[in-house]
């Protein structure tokens, strides 16, 4: 395969990466005074709201890098190899914590959401849970497809 076939994807990759890091620099530490100031007796929430959004922001990357590697592997042709599973696996992983991080994080936008009247919030929160758990999924089949392609292949080179 040609170097260039996946480059728009690995574009989209990076340009998916720079939203979020603009939202880590600039949206979290809004997020967290607001929540403090909602709460002032409890100033502790702002650091919270850091922990948890930062926290999930981690795999976040991990697992772009990953999707880039998986490009890379599929530019060289080695798209149906044990790497190419294991960054599979990966994204799987790393999607799972990014909805568990969400789920412990959901009583902090439940508090928000309940001080400043904006059940949005919530459904904010479980729109991030389930697109999370959907990537997963859909991570988790092609693992499994791409393994049983990998099985099928050696088979097919043992018999010829």
């Amino acid at each position: 395969m040609k170097k260039g076939t996946t480059l728009f994807l690995k574009l989209a990759v990076i340009l998916i990466g720079l939203p979020i890091l603009a939202l880590c620099i600039f949206v979290v530490p809004e997020i967290g005074n607001f929540a403090a100031e909602l709460y002032p007796d409890n100033a502790y929430l702002k650091y919270l709201v850091y922990i948890d959004l930062y926290a999930a922001a981690i795999p976040f990357y991990f697992a772009l890098y990953q999707a880039f590697i998986l490009l890379t592997y599929i530019d060289k042709n080695k798209a149906f190899s044990e790497a190419s599973v294991k960054a599979l696996k990966t994204i799987k992983y790393c999607a799972i914590t990014i909805s568990g991080l969400f789920v412990i994080g959901m009583p902090l936008f439940y508090l928000v959401a309940e001080r400043d009247d904006a059940p949005g919030i919530i459904l904010i929160g479980m729109v991030l849970i389930l697109a999370s758990m959907v990537i997963a999924v859909f991570a988790a089949v092609l693992q499994k497809l791409l393994e049983d392609a990998i099985e099928i292949k050696s088979e097919n080179d043992l018999t010829v």
